[in-house]
């Protein structure tokens, strides 16, 4: 294909495999949308909704390491089925309990933990099979694309959900919700890699870890590739949680402006997942990286800066952009220089990574927001704290070379 963005799709596989994660992603998004609807419109406390949040991601501190280590063992296909299963009798059950009037917040939140849960437990396995269903310098297209589909089915799901719930009540999106994971269970089942070599040493969850750990770190490119998105988790990445507070109470843009930067956001992330790949084969992933890593911290200080929303929607595409450019350069060198025998365990470290990163973060930015500081002060300052850390890897360039060098095994 001419547009390197989307050569991956030439393979059947992943087609099926990202077809169904966008299908998944939208049903998702519905689901989350009618959550917050029923949590708010029931308790009139909107602590419930960070209870929810943090039930979601924080399952991610066991799901992602045991999944891993699951998924170098299984077949990653069969413990993808196997975790939508979960997560399709979960969003199953929601539905059931509000139809029957048994629905409580409390129950949303052991819920919302078990599919939390299974769902970090099967994205170590999802993001380690992309490499076997794509050549491997499609990696960061696959996960590019991946990444897009995740930021459309952001954009969708939130319209389904509203058109859904103009006419009927929220279960309804959460049975659309259990569909779509039922589509992934069907589309896995025709997904076909070729064998791995068998796995002979004895199953043990712990040591198994630990294993992955220590091979994690071995590796240069892995080491600073996990290490740089948890940095980047926690000073950069809460921009995207202020977007509400910086519309209404920075630019006094109310619903419109919060819609705005949303939209803008996701435009810039959709713009980054197409663009990043074609620039990496046409320059080298070093180059992109480096150029990526940039523009994330400038546009967070221009944002931070921003005077009005005619500077802030500009400045948040281009953030949008730059953030899954990035993140999606560090994923693929994971995925790369992962060995292939532990490339579950060491992915499911960066996605652990960045799913501790990005909530502690936030909620230490929010802390300084609401007591220290104004919040576009906070803001430039997670910006000009990013670009401190940033210089590291400026100053150090054996740590970007190391990332975008092509893998030994390749």
């Amino acid at each position: 294909m001419a547009i390197a963005s989307l050569a991956p799709l030439r393979h059947r596989n992943f087609v099926l495999a990202v077809s169904s994660s966008f299908i998944s992603s939208i049903g998702t998004w519905m689901q989350a949308v009618a959550l917050g609807i029923y949590l708010y419109t029931t308790t009139r406390n909107p602590e419930w909704l960070g209870w929810v949040t943090l039930a979601a991601w924080l399952p991610a501190v066991i799901g992602s390491p045991v999944g891993g280590a699951v998924a170098d063992r299984w077949s990653r296909q069969r413990w993808i089925q196997f975790n939508n299963l979960i997560m399709a009798l979960c969003a199953t059950t929601l539905a059931t309990l509000y139809y029957t009037h048994h629905l409580s917040p409390h129950l949303v939140l052991v819920l919302a933990l078990v599919e939390g849960l299974s769902s970090s437990s099967s994205w170590a396995a999802w993001q380690s099979l992309m490499p076997d269903l794509v050549d491997r310098d499609e990696v960061l297209a696959a996960v590019s694309l991946s990444s897009a589909q995740f930021n459309l089915g952001r954009i969708i799901g939130p319209a389904c959900a509203t058109l859904i719930l103009a006419f009927g009540p929220v279960s309804l999106c959460f049975l659309c919700n259990a569909i779509s994971f039922v589509v992934v269970i069907v589309a896995f089942a025709f997904v076909r890699t070729a064998p791995r070599p068998a796995v002979t040493t004895p199953f043990h969850l712990v040591s198994d870890i630990t294993h992955g750990i220590r091979v994690a770190f071995a590796n240069p490119a892995c080491r600073a590739a996990i290490v740089s998105v948890a940095v980047i988790a926690f000073f950069i990445a809460p921009f995207i949680q202020f977007i509400p507070a910086m519309a209404i109470g920075v630019f006094h843009a109310g619903k419109t402006g919060t819609s705005l930067l949303v939209t803008a956001q996701g435009a810039g992330a959709l713009c980054g997942a197409f663009l990043v790949p074609t620039l990496a084969r046409r320059t080298s992933r070093t180059f992109t990286l480096r150029l990526t890593l940039t523009l994330l911290v400038l546009s967070i200080v221009g944002y931070g800066m921003s005077p009005s929303m005619t500077w802030a929607i500009p400045m948040m595409i281009l953030s949008g952009l730059a953030y899954v450019g990035t993140l999606n350069g560090l994923n693929a060198t994971v995925q790369l220089h992962a060995p292939q025998l532990e490339r579950s365990r060491v992915l499911s470290l960066y996605t652990l990574a960045l799913s501790i990163g990005y909530p502690l973060g936030g909620a230490v930015q929010g802390v300084l927001a609401h007591r220290v500081a104004s919040l576009p002060t906070v803001t430039t300052a997670s910006g000009i704290l990013g670009v401190l850390a940033m210089v590291y890897l400026f100053f150090r360039p054996r740590t970007l070379d190391v990332m975008g060098r092509p893998p030994a095994t390749a």
